[in-house]
């Protein structure tokens, strides 16, 4: 008999069967569908169950509905009544959802309950939409010099240091503080290192006047860009996988030096994304001027000292302290709440260091106005095709002080279109650096299913080959042969969809090439086999040799084809990278199924015979 341990036989067919149950949903296929989310909570099953009734008394009852991560997703049988049930909704209950278009898969709710879920399709397999940013990583360094000189003001301010004035360079990425004395320059510089204690300061002097200097160094130069340029991926991952936007498995990774490509997977209404996603939005908290008459200095263009000129809304004019309460940058959370006793409002909390502020403006300015300032950048280009950054600044609201409060209140007096932005856009938090959109291209479904059918007849006509080939020529073994190939396949599947891998036409094309690998690992072991053979050796020996001899082989080629597959994974990026995550799970999975499954079903056919005189191979 020849002699393989059970265990590794049983270990293969859980293996295998685990791989089929993890592989199975991807048979069931996709269909068009609706994405519900609500703004900060999760849809429910009361919710679920009323939209179902509701579409089915109008005669648009969804083929399948599954709530997931908060948001209910409903499949249809066309597009048409995809497109359908997001108005009957939108009429019924105007403001309650956020609705995307979007396809989910067909399968089985006790599927899904259980985990188990199809593999991604990346953008090419699926269509959706592409984009690409360019970060405006000067304009990180820009923002970081202002940085440095508000804080130089305040230092100097709350230490009471007399200076003449502070100066930024942004040319030569210097800030510089100007003193009447050399007195005031060591009590400023004290000042601030013992604010900054990180700062690397030099004396100079500026037309005779002794100075401090602050020369970014081109190490920080380059730390600050690549922080703007991480910071708004991570930024814009948050906008993508807020509830609001409703976007499911988006893709958001760099691309070169100051660049960032979004892949949105199967979406099909972009315009929603495209408006967020671009937009830095902030808040300041201001003291209203009473003192002043608005309307006068709006008329005649004269401003009083300390205070600044903003308008409302509604176009009227509004005097407020230059002074602010509270930052944007110091919020922690903001929330849409639909309904309050003054309507609609977006609920804020602050850090510690704003929770302060606003505890001792509150204590301070009890029956006097406060306003919220809304500011809004973006970035686009103009009917020339010039880049142009786009400000607005304009006054929310106005309420008057009537209690303590610190570092949770409301803001009132948006509308819940405007609302919802607001929240998300201060909760996800302002961009780093402004964006500017250099790259949009959308993939039709069409397209992507085209790809797909060419990737799946490549890979069948590639493995048919290969099957026709290893049967004729190695007989019984070449079908052994062929059913641990098949097994590969399913394996590799499986593993995708296990780790949420997106496969893309790159990666089909890296199921083709492991499917040729796995086809020489089993030439060699089975040539090996025949080598034996040829010298005499008995068939139970022959094959126990051919399985353990070729196995360095095998084990070296694959290990150097893992190695390149890990270059191209940790140096490349886009479809690099997802060819390169195919080929290293295929090099695990063709290993496994080469050696371990086709030498157990070896023993399965031969193990069992007392006497092997011949070997069908």
């Amino acid at each position: 008999m020849i002699s393989y341990p059970r265990w590794k036989i049983a270990l293969v067919a859980i293996v295998l069967v685990l791989g089929i149950l993890l592989a199975v949903p991807n048979l069931f296929g996709e269909q068009s569908a609706l994405q519900l989310a609500r703004d900060r909570a999760a849809v429910l099953d009361g919710d679920r169950i009323a939209v179902e009734q509701l579409l089915k008394d109008k005669g648009v009852a969804p083929n399948g509905a599954f709530l997931e991560q908060g948001r209910l997703t409903l499949r249809f049988a066309s597009t048409q009544d995809q497109l359908k049930a997001r108005d009957l909704i939108n009429e019924a209950r105007p403001n309650q959802f956020t609705i995307a278009l979007s396809t989910a898969s067909r399968v089985p709710e006790w599927m899904r309950n259980l985990g188990l879920s199809p593999l991604k399709l990346g953008l090419d397999l699926r269509g959706g939409v592409y984009l690409v940013y360019q970060v405006d990583v000067q304009g990180a360094v820009k923002q970081l010099l202002d940085r440095h000189e508000q804080d130089f003001r305040a230092s100097m301010r709350t230490a009471r240091v007399p200076y003449q004035d502070v100066q930024v360079d942004y040319p030569l990425n210097r800030v510089r503080v100007l003193f009447r004395d050399a007195d005031s320059m060591a009590k400023g510089k004290t000042a601030l290192m013992a604010d900054n204690r990180n700062l690397s300061l030099t004396d100079t002097s500026v037309d005779g006047a002794p100075a401090l200097q602050l020369l970014l160094t081109p190490q920080e130069i380059k730390e600050r860009q690549d922080y703007a340029v991480q910071q708004n991926i991570v930024i814009l991952r948050n906008r993508l996988n807020s509830p609001e936007l409703a976007v499911s498995e988006p893709q958001v990774a760099r691309q070169g030096v100051d660049r960032i490509s979004i892949q949105l997977p199967g979406l099909q209404n972009s315009a929603e994304v495209k408006k967020i996603l671009g937009k830095t939005a902030t808040l300041e908290f201001r003291m209203v001027d009473e003192g002043n008459n608005p309307l006068e200095a709006a008329s005649t263009g004269r401003v009083p000292l300390g205070s600044k000129l903003y308008y409302t809304r509604d176009k009227q004019p509004v005097l407020l302290k230059r002074d602010v309460v509270v930052t944007g940058d110091q919020l922690t959370d903001a929330s849409f709440q639909p309904s309050t006793q003054e309507g609609a409002a977006v609920s804020v909390s602050l850090d510690s260091r704003g929770a302060a502020k606003m505890l001792k403006n509150t204590q301070e300015n009890l029956g006097h106005l406060m306003a919220v300032v809304f500011i809004d950048r973006s970035r686009d280009k103009n009917a020339e095709g010039v880049v142009v950054d786009k400000t607005s600044e304009e006054v929310i609201n106005r309420a008057t002080i009537r209690g303590v409060f610190s570092n949770s209140f409301q803001i009132t007096g948006v509308n819940p279109i405007e609302g919802r932005e607001l929240a998300l856009l201060l909760r996800a938090g302002g961009l780093a650096a402004p964006l500017s959109a250099i790259e949009e291209r959308a993939i039709g479904p069409s397209l992507g299913q085209d790809n797909i059918d060419k990737g799946v007849r490549a890979m069948v006509f590639g493995m048919l080959a290969a099957f026709i080939f290893m049967a004729v020529y190695y007989k019984l073994f070449g079908l052994i042969a062929d059913l641990t190939l098949a097994a590969n396949v399913v394996l590799l599947t499986a593993l995708l969809s296990l780790l949420g891998a997106a496969l893309t036409l790159p990666g089909i094309a890296a199921v083709v090439l492991t499917v040729g690998m796995a086809v020489d690992a089993n030439i060699l072991i089975y040539e090996r086999i025949r080598e034996e053979l040829r010298i005499g050796v008995s068939p139970r020996a022959a094959i126990t040799a051919g399985f353990d001899r070729a196995f360095s082989a095998i084990f070296d080629s694959n290990v150097t084809a893992f190695i390149a597959g890990l270059v191209l994974w940790l140096f490349g990026a886009g479809a690099v990278r997802g060819f390169a995550v195919v080929l290293m799970l295929g090099i695990v999975t063709s290993m496994f199924t080469a050696v371990m499954g086709s030498r157990a079903l070896v023993q399965v056919i031969y193990g069992g015979k007392r006497k092997v005189d011949r070997l069908s191979i």
